[in-house]
């Protein structure tokens, strides 16, 4: 009873939270003071037609770079928590190896004393009236038991052929698809990156569109790994130069991540509003070469 009335309340709740949405919704007649500092200020400032990009890489600069921080934590536990460790494999070899009796050569060359020799008559003969035993307790229990043995054997041999098995191969739709779509994936993650300063897109965009290309060529080519150690050091050069961008806007502009120590330049040319390129560059290889390690990471 208390778990309906529990989620009567939540429902009632969110219906007060998205009433305004749903039915007394007003559009603004004019922007708020900020948005209009912002849609005014931003072209003739920056010199970028594209008034989101500047906001997201200038005049919040910090709160960028906070989040290329984050994403770079999160692949680095990832890589942390999904590494492989051969360590246990080892350790079991070696105790394996340990384990081992010596070879047959080796205890023939071990005298044998006259005790030693007695024990092993009485062990012998002991061992010979135990089989005795057996064999006259019948033979129905021990077929029953070979039996089960015999099933237990076929159940263990065939998980083992099951894990063995190779992964099955991708359709010939996805290889077909991604020999089409791959090129223009890139190509079109690509235009996002160096574009964003113009038209709809960025850094964060290009370098996801970049990564879910590479994510499509994982999954029509399993055998194919990627050379994360490169793409490592990729990421770790985008990330100081894009913190040296920053700096530099620091001594030689108005602030952090201010792009005004370059030209602006013509308002809409392809080179222009000042570093914005170089910093959407840059964001764009950081966060694509981050995302398509983790992709790695899961994949492995």
């Amino acid at each position: 009873m208390m778990r309906h009335v529990f989620v009567a309340i939540i429902v009632v709740l969110f219906g007060l939270i998205f009433a305004r949405m749903t039915g007394v919704y007003v559009e603004l007649e004019a922007l708020r003071p900020l948005a209009e500092q912002y849609v005014t200020r931003a072209p003739v400032e920056l010199g970028t037609p594209n008034i989101i990009t500047g906001i997201l890489i200038t005049y919040r600069g910090f709160d960028t770079l906070g989040e290329v921080a984050v994403l770079f934590m999160v692949a680095a536990s990832i890589g942390l928590l999904l590494k492989k460790d051969d360590a246990p494999a080892r350790a079991a070899t070696a105790k394996t190896t340990a384990a081992k009796p010596a070879p047959s050569s080796a205890k023939s060359l071990l005298p044998k004393t006259e005790a030693a020799k007695a024990a092993a008559a009485r062990s012998a003969a002991a061992k010979a009236n135990a089989g005795n035993r057996a064999e006259s307790a019948g033979t129905a229990s021990t077929g029953a038991k070979a039996a089960g043995a015999g099933k237990a054997a076929k159940s263990v041999e065939s998980q083992s052929e099951d894990d063995d098995a190779p992964r099955r191969e991708p359709s010939e739709i996805v290889r077909t698809g991604t020999e089409v779509l791959l090129p223009l994936i890139f190509t079109f993650g690509a235009y996002v990156i160096v574009n964003g300063h113009l038209s709809a897109g960025g850094g964060f965009q290009g370098g996801a569109i970049v990564a879910s290309g590479v994510m499509l060529m994982l999954l029509a080519r399993p055998g194919a790994s990627l050379n994360v150690a490169l793409l490592s050091i990729i990421e770790s050069f985008a990330g100081v130069f894009y913190v040296g961008l920053g700096i530099l806007g620091l001594i030689l502009a108005g602030g952090f991540l201010d792009p005004r120590f370059l030209p602006k330049g013509e308002f809409g040319a392809f080179i222009s509003a000042g570093a914005i390129p170089l910093i959407s560059a840059l964001l764009g290889i950081k966060v694509g070469a981050e995302l398509s390690v983790i992709i790695d990471r899961f994949r492995s």
